[in-house]
């Protein structure tokens, strides 16, 4: 499935992991930093949807020139590759539906988003950084 992978989701069993799996279905962190959150994840699937790869919010390390290829060029590489694929279209669209109600825990300076697919090597992960978040590998 390239560079989105399946968000493993566990279930708790039992009387005792109840409480554990209600307060994990509650974002944490600051309202402002949730929302940003949200927003980020929104308009990084906005930019794959329309295939941009210079819209995304990536972070700098993933934005460096690689084999004397741009981020851009990789990324419009494979978001082309990716939305000839029906099922990874359908996977952004509803990535970005849920996007705006995910669950997002904030700790520091990163962040998760709890999103139906992966949107980056098999997390969801976020970094603040150059005043905004944005997604890490």
């Amino acid at each position: 499935m390239g560079i989105r992978t399946p968000i493993a989701v566990l279930l708790a069993a039992g009387a005792l992991a109840a409480p554990a799996a209600a307060a994990a279905q509650h974002s944490t962190g600051t309202p402002g930093q949730i929302a940003w959150v949200r927003r980020a994840a929104t308009n990084f699937l906005a930019a794959e949807l329309q295939g941009n790869g210079a819209g995304g919010v990536l972070d700098a390390p993933l934005r460096a020139d690689v084999g004397r290829r741009t981020c851009t060029q990789r990324w419009n590489a494979r978001l082309a590759a990716m939305l000839r694929d029906p099922a990874e279209r359908s996977a952004l669209r509803a990535d970005r539906r849920a996007a705006a109600s995910a669950v997002v825990h904030v700790s520091g300076d990163h962040a998760t988003i709890a999103l139906p697919t992966a949107l980056l090597g098999g997390a969801s992960r976020f970094h603040w950084t150059e005043m905004c978040w944005m997604l890490q590998d």
